[in-house]
């Protein structure tokens, strides 16, 4: 079918650096935190504090971290990804690219491989790999996409496969992937976490997002591009799917960067709270991400079990991503639209 196909797939995630070395990750990190949707402060400002303050105290840090997740084939979530788009490509005729966010392989890497093997490609669909709307991931992968697009001049149309986060395929795929972990122990969502701002940002409405407690149960059109709202929503709808009473699971959100107000209870206190509450039989899922990489892997697996079990809890389980299980590979070809 090279050469023939008019359609095309394109799988975008966020990216890693290329090596464990400080400078690839300080390359990384710059690239990352620079983005005006990731730290959504004047350039200026912007470019102060992630050139002259975090990266350099971070890139060492971070090069640390990544160490201790680093496989053989690489960055984790490079890797799976890879083994995703082999997955997919097993079950569709359409040939499947991957491109990252940040770092490699980029966009226009993906862009250039998947017309050069099909000179008569017509649309290329793209599949941001993040299940809910946020600024700072699918937002900015998609304008990026759109922005390389149309310096290239690629004669091929673009589609985006929206944020899934209620979609029945991808729940009953995550949900299908929990169920083997569940032995009567509590099962806490960590969702990444993001700026409140972000939130706020992203209202249509202008006023709408955390202007009440229940902001995110209300009825509004602000759900559509609302992180906070979709990610209660995924919870709901696979305890729903797995039949767990709302005593015996929980929410929190990961990975807070900097002194703002981010979503919040925070992961990292509640490791420290629930052994005091009788908590001591945890299990931990994090659905922002399809595949596993270093803040499922290095940050909750490792960091925050050892903060668990420090604080008196028992049994601590780390449940996967979906990563190229069955399911979810099924889940992404009827997302692409096949």
């Amino acid at each position: 079918m090279a050469g023939t196909t008019k359609r095309g797939v394109i799988l975008m995630n966020l990216g890693s650096p290329d090596s464990v070395q400080v400078k690839d990750v300080r390359t990384y990190l710059r690239e990352f935190l620079m983005d005006e949707r990731v730290i959504d402060t004047p350039y200026l400002w912007r470019s102060i504090l992630v050139k002259g303050i975090i990266t350099p105290f971070r890139a060492p840090k971070s090069a640390e971290a990544y160490s201790a997740v680093w496989t053989d084939e690489g960055s984790p979530l490079v890797a799976i990804t890879r083994k995703q788009q082999k997955e997919l490509q097993q079950l569709v005729k359409e040939p499947v690219e991957i491109a990252m966010r940040y770092g490699n392989p980029t966009m226009k890497t993906a862009y250039d491989r998947i017309l050069a093997a099909n000179p008569g490609l017509e649309e290329v669909v793209l599949l941001p790999l993040y299940p809910h709307y946020a600024m700072s991931s699918y937002e900015t992968a998609v304008e990026h996409a759109k922005t390389v697009h149309e310096k290239g001049k690629y004669p091929f149309r673009i589609s985006f496969v929206k944020p899934f986060y209620n979609d029945p395929g991808y729940i009953a795929a995550l949900a299908e992937s929990i169920k083997p972990y569940l032995n009567g122990g509590h099962l806490l969502f960590s969702y990444h976490s993001i700026p409140e701002r972000h939130i706020q940002k992203s209202d249509v409405t202008g006023n709408h997002c955390l202007k009440s407690a229940d902001c995110c149960s209300v009825d509004s059109p602000a759900h559509a591009f609302c992180y906070r709202h979709q990610c209660y929503a995924t919870t709901k709808l696979v305890t729903e799917y797995l039949g767990i009473p709302k005593d015996q699971y929980s929410v929190s959100f990961q990975s807070k960067l900097g002194r703002s107000e981010w979503l919040k209870p925070s992961t990292t206190l509640r490791m420290e709270q629930m052994p005091q509450e009788g908590i001591k039989n945890l299990l931990v899922v994090c659905p922002s991400f399809v595949s596993d990489c270093l803040e499922t892997l290095e940050e909750i697996a490792l960091r925050e079990r050892e903060n668990f079990l420090n604080a008196g809890g028992e049994s601590f389980t780390f449940i996967p991503c979906m990563n190229v299980q069955p399911g979810w590979i099924k889940a992404m070809v009827n997302l692409i639209g096949n």
